[in-house]
């Protein structure tokens, strides 16, 4: 099971209006237990781009990341660990 840290949240701008919804870049810091497949010994965060429209949120994209280094990770999250982060990200989505 994964345990969310810490997080930032930014707005992405769309200076030109060609995306709908407002679009939130979120980094979460995870810490991963030694067993699982994820875990890397510097850390790892999750760079997470949110899509917010009509009150439903959605993960468009995300990629993890070696905390110290931001170095990017070939890994995947499983399926609940994605509903996980998408839940977390929904909860902290600014008003």
């Amino acid at each position: 099971m994964l345990t969310f840290t810490s997080y930032t949240v930014e707005n992405v701008r769309d200076p030109f209006n060609i995306l709908s919804g407002k679009r939130y870049e979120f980094v979460v810091n995870i810490d991963v237990p030694e067993d699982d497949e994820l875990y890397v010994e510097n850390g790892v965060s999750a760079r997470v781009i949110v899509k917010v429209e009509e009150e439903q949120t959605s993960i468009v994209s995300y990629d993890l990341l070696e905390t110290s280094s931001g170095q990017l990770l070939d890994f995947d999250m499983e399926e609940d660990e994605e509903a996980a982060l998408l839940q977390f990200c929904s909860e902290h989505v600014p008003a």
